[in-house]
């Protein structure tokens, strides 16, 4: 378990975040780059919310269908149980549904040489700042914002727009009820009520 900083850990931690919207291709991101790091023979761990499983109860997924195995966790801590001291890299993918401890243990993982890709929504239904992503981008090294876009105007789309009734903050759900739409668009409100402005 890293609980205090290595001061023999090679110089070469940090934190990637990887934000946007819904369908804006976050998951694809994270994918593509864990893979790399695969591929370059590094020792990779990857995250996810035990309650997210709308594609799979363990696989991370993209829109697109490509995967990679991963570990469901309920907390951030729990990440601590799986790190035995040769793992290079470490993924979590929607990150806004883990705990605020996310941002802690990212910093102590970074600090002990560990690189840590993160990728989320970084806004709400309601357009905002969602769960963890704020802290954690404040003490990221790189930062990647992600667009989608907006089925009715093409423009790019920053905005995740809920078209069911429910009001919690998280809803699981995919194109059923969620849309990409852009700012002017999410901020005219259901699409049905266009034509009446």
């Amino acid at each position: 378990m890293f609980l205090e900083p290595n001061s023999g850990a090679q110089r070469n931690g940090w934190i990637e975040v990887i934000c946007g919207s819904m369908f804006s291709g976050k998951t694809e991101e994270l994918i593509r780059r864990l893979k790399r790091a695969q591929i370059a023979n590094q020792n990779v761990c990857i995250f996810k919310p035990a309650k997210d499983t709308r594609y799979d109860e363990s696989k991370v997924i993209s829109h697109d269908a490509n995967e990679l195995s991963s570990t469901p966790i309920s907390e951030a801590i729990e990440v601590y149980n799986y790190m035995d001291g040769q793992i290079n890299v470490v993924g979590f993918d929607e990150a806004q549904f883990f705990d605020q401890g996310i941002i802690e243990v990212s910093q102590k993982l970074a600090v002990n040489g560990i690189r840590v890709i993160v990728a989320g929504l970084d806004m709400d239904f309601r357009g905002q700042p969602f769960g963890p992503i704020p802290g954690l981008l404040a003490v990221s090294e790189y930062i990647t914002k992600v667009h989608a876009i907006c089925p009715h105007c093409g423009s790019l789309a920053t905005h995740s727009y809920r078209l069911s009734d429910e009001k919690e903050t998280v809803v699981l759900g995919e194109k059923d009820k969620y849309e990409p739409r852009c700012r002017i668009c999410f901020n005219m409100g259901n699409i049905l009520d266009f034509t009446k402005r």
